[in-house]
């Protein structure tokens, strides 16, 4: 685990004991510190019971703590912690904020943060495999792979520096006051997670605050092809947004005509253009030779959940891509295939299917789930055949009785899973398994 004597001694309460709240109280108890620790549910509290003392911080007198640390799931516009940590002048912190303040003391090394609404785990994961494919030491952490605090610090080795690879959703930003990335990227930005923001411009100003923390000389990368991107890091407006004052403006699709994506077997599709075009821009910064940066596209086999081949049935192509939870992140998957038999649906962000309009003539009918099923049928019912299932296994079954040879099966909810599953894997894990028990 990472551990830091900038931790030793000083009182922290921790909320929230899933993975990496788990793995805070253990790194900060090996630093040192003294923790306080609650979850709601008794058995995550039994966890952490031989290196915290435990004690509900809204119940709690919060007085000579250094910082609350608080799970990113935790709505701090809403939650009473925000006002009872305000009321205290206690800061409210996250863990990617522990490992900034860790930094000093471990081993020399480089971190790439990732930021965005769309494309953030594909563009992490694929920074990561060229890195790793070159030979570099590197590991994942933030919004992917284990708790950044329960790995163990990289050493360099004859291939160079290690690299720190984060991919930063806008809540753990807000929850981070001093991770100086050496080079930090920028997706995209479309509406999402509204019911935690005053409004677009304060999401939006949420994904730009990575960059602010950025010391003068480190690199920011930014796809353009969005106009609010474009805008944003035009040379008369980044002085506003950027801090460092080295940005790269990437137009994703004229990268990836040139570099062949038509050889990157895992990268197809419209979206993937932007994801491969930022992560070989990294590689390329971070001084990764163009034959491995080559090879690395090439070899990337893709990410569970987003546009995941699961199998070929009587020339059906069965595809989960459980991971798109908005419209945006469903249009390039719908782009992606030409004759598609859609299922969507769950916990809508937004009332409308703007975003996929311009793929519809792709859709040969759609399978409505969850919550949103109604409300998606009466968007698509003038446009197309919409079958109101319900639930995803009558989704999955209607869908196989349906498609002919040549179609393709898509699993691209454009919604948020919580109204039927844990999680957007545990849908994607469910339609793996309808799909796998098909004949």
């Amino acid at each position: 685990m990472i551990t830091s004597p900038a931790f030793r001694g000083k009182r922290y309460m921790v909320l929230g004991l899933a993975r990496s709240g788990l793995a805070t109280v253990r790194a900060l108890a090996a630093s040192g510190a003294v923790v306080t620790a609650w979850d709601s549910r008794a058995e995550a509290r039994a966890l952490v019971a031989d290196m915290a003392a435990l004690a509900d911080p809204v119940e709690s007198d919060l007085a000579g703590f250094d910082a609350i640390i608080v799970s990113p799931g935790v709505p701090l516009n809403r939650h009473p912690i925000a006002e009872r940590a305000r009321r205290a002048g206690i800061p409210i912190i996250g863990d990617i904020e522990l490992f900034a303040q860790a930094r000093a003391s471990l081993p020399p090394h480089r971190v790439v943060g990732i930021t965005g609404t769309n494309g953030k785990s594909t563009t992490t994961a694929l920074i990561h495999h060229m890195i790793k494919a070159a030979g570099i030491p590197t590991t994942l952490g933030g919004n992917i792979g284990l708790p950044i605090l329960g790995q163990d610090p990289l050493e360099a080795n004859e291939k160079g520096e290690p690299v720190y690879v984060l991919e930063l959703s806008s809540y753990q930003i807000d929850l981070t006051f001093s991770l100086d990335c050496d080079i930090a990227v920028l997706t995209n930005i479309t509406p999402d997670h509204l019911d935690r923001y005053d409004g677009f411009d304060a999401y939006a100003a949420s994904k730009m605050r990575l960059f602010s923390l950025q010391s003068e000389g480190h690199g920011a990368i930014v796809a353009v092809d969005q106009e609010l991107t474009s805008k944003m890091s035009d040379r008369a407006a980044r002085s506003a947004y950027f801090t460092s004052g080295k940005v790269t403006r990437i137009n994703s699709a004229a990268v990836a005509k040139a570099l062949g994506q038509e050889n990157w077997p895992a990268l197809q599709g419209p979206h993937n253009a932007q994801n491969a075009a930022l992560a070989e821009a990294v590689a390329r910064e971070l001084g990764i030779g163009s034959k491995l940066r080559w090879e690395g596209l090439i070899s990337y086999p893709g990410l569970p959940h987003r546009m995941e081949r699961l199998r070929e049935l009587a020339g059906v192509l069965y595809v989960n891509d459980s991971k798109a939870t908005n419209t945006t992140s469903t249009a390039p998957a719908l782009a992606a295939y030409p004759s598609v038999h859609w299922i969507l649906g769950g916990q809508a962000k937004s009332d409308d299917l703007d975003a996929c309009l311009p793929y519809l003539d792709h859709v040969r009918a759609a399978y409505t789930i969850g919550e949103s099923g109604s409300m998606f049928a009466r968007l698509l019912e003038p446009m197309m055949t919409v079958e109101e299932c319900g639930v995803l296994e009558e989704a999955v079954r209607r869908a196989h009785e349906k498609a002919v040879s040549g179609e393709t099966v898509l699993l691209s909810p454009a919604c948020a899973s919580f109204d039927q599953f844990q999680d957007f894997e545990a849908r994607g894990e469910a339609f793996r398994h309808f799909v796998e028990a098909l004949a």
